[in-house]
C-alpha cells in the first residue's frame, strides 16, 4: 500500500509540474507579442478585389542623381553632410532602378502581385519647381514605368511625394517651414495628375507627414536638420514648434491637390485620392487609466494628427488641449478645404509599444532605450516602452523600439475604423528587417524570419477584415533592399537582397513565399521544401512560356 500510494504521489506531483510549466509559459508568451501564433492564412481569405502588392520610393531606388536633367533634390545634398547617414551611404546609384526598370517590373511580374506601389521624384519631373519647366526626360520614365505595368496587368498605385524634393525648393522657401511650398506642391500634383492620370486610378499624396515632420524638423535627422535640445544639437531649429508648422503646410498642400484633382480631373480619370501616414500602435503600459489615457493621447498626437484634419477639417481635441496656441488654426476656408479631402486611408506600420503617461509622471530619459523630449507636448506627454516587467512586447527587429507584434496590426487598424469609421484603408507598408548582429549570410536567401513575419501580420489583417474593417489592401515594404534614409545600406527589408558590387536582384525564400501565396499555395507547402532551385546571376530564370523572366 505504501509503495502504491508513492507512485500515487509521484505521478501527481509530475502533473502538477507540468500544469505549472505550461501556464508559465503561457503566463511568458502574453506579455510577449511575437509569441502569437497565427492561424493558416490563403489569398482566399480576403475579399475579391483586395490588392497584393509591393512598395518602394524613387529616391530609395532609382539612382541617376543627375541623369537627363534631373536636378539635385533636398536628400542628394543632406546626405553630403558629414554624420547624417550611415556608413557615409548615400544613393547615387541606390539599385540603379532608373536603368533597371524593366529588370524590376519583369521581376513584380514575377511575384503575382495586384499592384505596385512606387512614387514619382519631384526633382526628376520639375527640376526648378513651379518656376521651371516640366523635364520631358522625367515624365518619358514614369510614362515608361507606368505603361510597362498595366502591360502586365499590375496596378499603379502612384505616390506623388515620398520626402524628396528639389532642393532649390529648400532654398528658396526653407522647404516645408514656408507656406509657398503649398502651391509648389500643387503645381508638382497637376503636373503627374496631367501626364499620368489617365492611367493611374490610386493616388497618395503624402508619405508620412506625421514622421517626416518629426525626423526632419524634431529630431533632426533628415534635411533639413532642424532641431533643438532635448531632441537634439542641430546649428539651428526648434523642435517644440516647428514640427506643427511643417505638418501643418503639408496637410494644406494635400487639401489643394486634392482640389484641384476633383475639379479638373477626378470625373475624365475616375481615380482615389490617398494619404500614407506613419501608423504606430500604442498599448497602455498597465492597466491604470493614467497609461490609458496615454495610450490614446500617442494615438492622436501621431496617427490623428495626420487624418482629423483630412476628415474633420481640424487637429485633433487632444492636440488643441495640450498643445493651446502653438497648435497652428486653419481658416474657416481651410477647414472647409481640408474636410474629406481624402478618399482612403493608407497606414505605413510597423511597430507597436507600450505607452506611459508623463503628465503625473517622471518621465525624464536616462539611458538608450528611451526618447529624449517625451515629457513635452511635443510628444503628447507620454513615453513609449518596448518592454513590460522586463518581457519585451515581441522579438527585436533591426529598426529602434520596432518589435514583431503581429496583433498591432489588427489594432491599428480598428482604431482607424472607429475613428474613421466611413474610410477605407490600405497598408501601404509593411516589413519586416533583421537584426544587423544577425549577419548578411543568414539573411542572403534563407529568411525564414521575414517569412513568418508576413504569416503572422497578414493572418492578423484577415481577423481585423473578417471583424467588420474595411481594409483594400496590403503592401509589404519592400520589393528589393534599398537606401533606407539615415540608416543607409544597414536596414534590409527587401523580398529581394541587392549586391551592393554588381547590383544583381537575389530572391530571397521571402519573395518565393509571397508568390505562392499569391498563387494560391499553402503556406504550409513552401514549409516543405528543402532547396532553392538554381537561379541566373540576375536572380530570374526565363519564363518558356511567355518570354518573361521570373523566380527560381
Amino acid at each position: 500500500m505504501k509503495i502504491t500510494a508513492s507512485i500515487t504521489y509521484y505521478y501527481f506531483f509530475c502533473f502538477l509540474l507540468v500544469i505549472l510549466l505550461i501556464s508559465a509559459k503561457a503566463f511568458a508568451e502574453e506579455g510577449n507579442g511575437n509569441a502569437e501564433q497565427p492561424a493558416e492564412v490563403k489569398k482566399s481569405d480576403f475579399p475579391d478585389g483586395f490588392l497584393f502588392g509591393v512598395s518602394t520610393s524613387s529616391y530609395q531606388i532609382e539612382g541617376a542623381i543627375l541623369d537627363d536633367d534631373k536636378s539635385l533634390s533636398n536628400w542628394d545634398v543632406f546626405v553630403r553632410k558629414r554624420g547624417s547617414v550611415n556608413n557615409g551611404d548615400t544613393a547615387d546609384i541606390a539599385a540603379d532602378h532608373y536603368h533597371r526598370y524593366l529588370e524590376d517590373i519583369e521581376i513584380i511580374h514575377s511575384l503575382g502581385v495586384d499592384a505596385y506601389r512606387f512614387s514619382i521624384s519631384w526633382a526628376r519631373i520639375l527640376p526648378r519647381g513651379k518656376l521651371g519647366d516640366v523635364n520631358p526626360a522625367g515624365i518619358m520614365f514614369y510614362n515608361k514605368i507606368i505603361d510597362n505595368l498595366l502591360i502586365r496587368g499590375i496596378k499603379p498605385f502612384v505616390t506623388i511625394h515620398h520626402y524628396d524634393f528639389p532642393q532649390e525648393l529648400l532654398d528658396r522657401y526653407g522647404g516645408w517651414l514656408s507656406p509657398f511650398m503649398q502651391d509648389d506642391y500643387a503645381h508638382f500634383a497637376e503636373t503627374c495628375f496631367k501626364y499620368f492620370g489617365d492611367r493611374v486610378r490610386y493616388w497618395i499624396t503624402m508619405n508620412e507627414a506625421n514622421l517626416l515632420s518629426e525626423l526632419a524638423y524634431e529630431k533632426g535627422i533628415y534635411p533639413p536638420g532642424r532641431c533643438s535640445p532635448p531632441f537634439g544639437n542641430c546649428s539651428a531649429g526648434n523642435s517644440d514648434i516647428e514640427p506643427l508648422i511643417a505638418m501643418h503646410n503639408m496637410l494644406l498642400a494635400h487639401s489643394k491637390a486634392v482640389k484641384l484633382y476633383r475639379e479638373q480631373f477626378q470625373h475624365k480619370q475616375g481615380g482615389m485620392m490617398g494619404v500614407a501616414v506613419s501608423a504606430m500602435m500604442y498599448e497602455p503600459l498597465s492597466d491604470d487609466e493614467l497609461d490609458k489615457e496615454a495610450a490614446n493621447r500617442a494615438l492622436a498626437f501621431s496617427l490623428a494628427w495626420g487624418l482629423d484634419p483630412l476628415v474633420y477639417g481640424d487637429y485633433p481635441p487632444e492636440m488643441r488641449r495640450y498643445h493651446g496656441k502653438e497648435l497652428p488654426t486653419f481658416t474657416s476656408e481651410e477647414k472647409q478645404l481640408l474636410s474629406n479631402s481624402t478618399d482612403f486611408i493608407g497606414l505605413n506600420h510597423y511597430a507597436t509599444v507600450y505607452a506611459k503617461d508623463c503628465i503625473y509622471s517622471n518621465c525624464m530619459c536616462s539611458n538608450s532605450t528611451c526618447l529624449p523630449g517625451e515629457n513635452r507636448a511635443i510628444k503628447g506627454f507620454v513615453s513609449t516602452i518596448t518592454e513590460r516587467d522586463g518581457v519585451p512586447i515581441g522579438e527585436p527587429t533591426g529598426m529602434f523600439q520596432t518589435f514583431i507584434v503581429p496583433r498591432g496590426i489588427k489594432e491599428i487598424v480598428d482604431y482607424a475604423k472607429k475613428r474613421y469609421p466611413d474610410k477605407p484603408v490600405f497598408i501601404v507598408e509593411n516589413g519586416y528587417c533583421p537584426p544587423w548582429e544577425h549577419g548578411e549570410v543568414d539573411d542572403l536567401r534563407h529568411d525564414t524570419k521575414r517569412v513568418e513575419y508576413h504569416k503572422a501580420y497578414i493572418a492578423s489583417l484577415a481577423q481585423a477584415i473578417r471583424d467588420g474593417a474595411d481594409v483594400r489592401g496590403y503592401f509589404i515594404w519592400t520589393l528589393m533592399d534599398a537606401f533606407e534614409w539615415s540608416s543607409g545600406y544597414d536596414l534590409k527589408f527587401g523580398l529581394y537582397s541587392l549586391d551592393r558590387v554588381t547590383l544583381n536582384r537575389i530572391p530571397r525564400l521571402s519573395a518565393k513565399w509571397y508568390r505562392d501565396f499569391l498563387r494560391k499555395t499553402s503556406l504550409k507547402d513552401l514549409e516543405s521544401r528543402s532547396a532553392i532551385p538554381a537561379i541566373n546571376q540576375d536572380g530570374l530564370v526565363p519564363n518558356v512560356k511567355d518570354g518573361s523572366a521570373e523566380m527560381a
